[in-house]
């Protein structure tokens, strides 16, 4: 039986985490002939109190989304990938990674870092990984990061 991944879905939001699971989804995807979806879910719940005072946070959270995703897609390109595809979304990364895009890319692999930006959410109510690995219906690759 070969086992190999058509399409990896690789969740990204910034962080040192995140750059660590988007290198090691660029070298499976090379491996795999994969298509390489670079996915970035902009947390609207973050929003809710302070959008109240500044209607500009979502446009400016999109602006910087798209700007380090135009980032990473140049990368994945320079390492010789071509099959890549940007998704931003908003909503929960929660819920948004594990059932949504990757059902709407057909995913056989989720990689993402073992922490992202929000500590203060994942010490209260667990963590986007911890989701991911309970709710996705494909494999999903934890990047650890040591």
């Amino acid at each position: 039986m070969v086992l190999a991944y058509n399409n990896i879905v690789v969740a990204v939001d910034g962080s040192d985490a995140s750059k660590r699971a988007f290198d090691k989804a660029i070298e499976i995807a090379k491996r795999n002939d994969a298509r390489l979806i670079l996915a970035h879910v902009i947390d609207t719940r973050t929003f809710a109190s302070v959008e109240a005072y500044d209607r500009t946070l979502a446009d400016r959270s999109e602006m910087n989304a798209n700007q380090f995703m135009d980032a990473y897609k140049q990368e994945a390109n320079n390492a010789g990938l071509t099959n890549i595809e940007i998704h931003i979304e908003f909503g929960s990364p929660k819920v948004k990674i594990p059932r949504d895009i990757a059902k709407e890319f057909n995913a056989d692999l989720i990689i993402c870092g073992a922490t992202g930006i929000n500590a203060v959410e994942r010490f209260i109510i667990g963590s986007v990984s911890e989701s991911i690995t309970r709710y996705a219906s494909c494999d999903v690759l934890v990047v650890r990061n040591h």
